[in-house]
C-alpha cells in the first residue's frame, strides 16, 4: 500500500466527500469524519492497518465547484501539512449547468474545470508525497442522458490530467457505471449523486483499490 506510518492524508471536494463532516475541515473521533467514504476509508484503514497510526482529515464542503475548492485549497488542504493530498471535485461543475441553467456563473466549464485541477495537483505535488485523483460522476446508466453525457467529459480530464502527473486514478464513474448493469442507482441515491453508505462503501473500496489496500493483511506479523 502507498501509505506509510503517521501519514496525513486530506480529502478534499464538496458534499459527496463532505457528508455530515465537521466544518471547515473534519477528523478524529465521533462524528467528525462525516458519513461518507472518508469515513470508510478511515474504519478499513484502522481495521487491516492499524499499525500504522494514519491521519485522516476531511475537507469536503457541500455545494462546492472545483472552483471554490481552489479558493479554499491553501487553507484547507496545504496548510494541513499533508502527506497525500485527495482531489474529488467536478459534481456541481457540471450539475450547476443544469439544475440552475439560468445561472451560467454558477456553472464551471470543461476549461475552467482542467485549469483549476491543474492548479490544485500541481501544488498538492510540491507540498506532499503523492496525488489521488478521483473522477466526479453522475449515477445515469444512460450515456445519452444529456447530464450523464456531459459528466463523462469532465471524467476524461480527470484521466488525462492524473496519467500527465502521476496521480493515483480512482474512476468513481467507471465503478457505479460496472455497479449499475446489476443494481439500480436507486438502491444507491435518488438525486443519483449523494451516495447512501452502501454507496459510500463501494467508493471507498474503489480508492482503497488504487491504494494498493490488502484485506487479507496480517497486521499482528507486520
Amino acid at each position: 500500500m502507498i501509505f506509510e506510518a503517521f501519514d496525513r492524508i486530506v480529502l478534499a471536494g464538496d458534499s459527496v466527500t463532505d457528508m455530515g463532516s465537521a466544518q471547515p475541515v473534519g477528523e478524529g473521533l465521533f462524528d467528525n469524519m462525516g458519513h461518507g467514504y472518508p469515513r470508510m476509508i478511515e474504519n478499513l484503514l484502522y481495521a487491516v492497518y492499524p499499525d500504522l497510526n494514519l491521519r485522516l482529515t476531511n475537507s469536503g464542503v457541500g455545494g462546492n465547484t472545483s472552483r471554490d475548492l481552489l479558493a479554499r485549497f491553501s487553507r484547507d488542504v496545504l496548510d494541513l501539512h499533508p502527506d497525500w493530498v485527495s482531489i474529488c471535485i467536478g459534481i456541481n461543475d457540471v450539475w450547476r449547468q443544469f439544475d440552475q441553467p439560468g445561472f451560467p456563473d454558477l456553472a464551471v466549464s470543461p476549461e475552467e474545470y482542467e485549469r483549476n485541477l491543474r492548479e490544485m495537483i500541481a501544488a498538492a505535488k510540491k507540498a506532499a508525497k503523492g496525488v489521488i485523483l478521483a473522477t466526479p460522476y453522475y449515477m445515469e446508466p444512460n450515456r445519452a442522458d444529456r447530464m450523464r453525457a456531459r459528466m463523462q467529459e469532465y471524467v476524461e480530464i480527470c484521466r488525462r490530467l492524473a496519467k500527465e502527473s502521476g496521480c493515483v486514478f480512482v474512476d468513481f464513474q467507471a465503478m457505479y457505471d460496472a455497479y449499475f448493469t446489476v443494481q439500480h442507482s436507486a438502491l444507491i441515491a435518488w438525486d443519483r449523486v449523494h451516495p447512501n453508505q452502501m454507496g459510500a462503501t463501494l467508493m471507498a473500496k474503489t480508492w482503497l483499490a488504487a491504494c494498493g489496500f490488502d484485506y487479507d493483511r496480517d497486521f499482528t506479523k507486520a
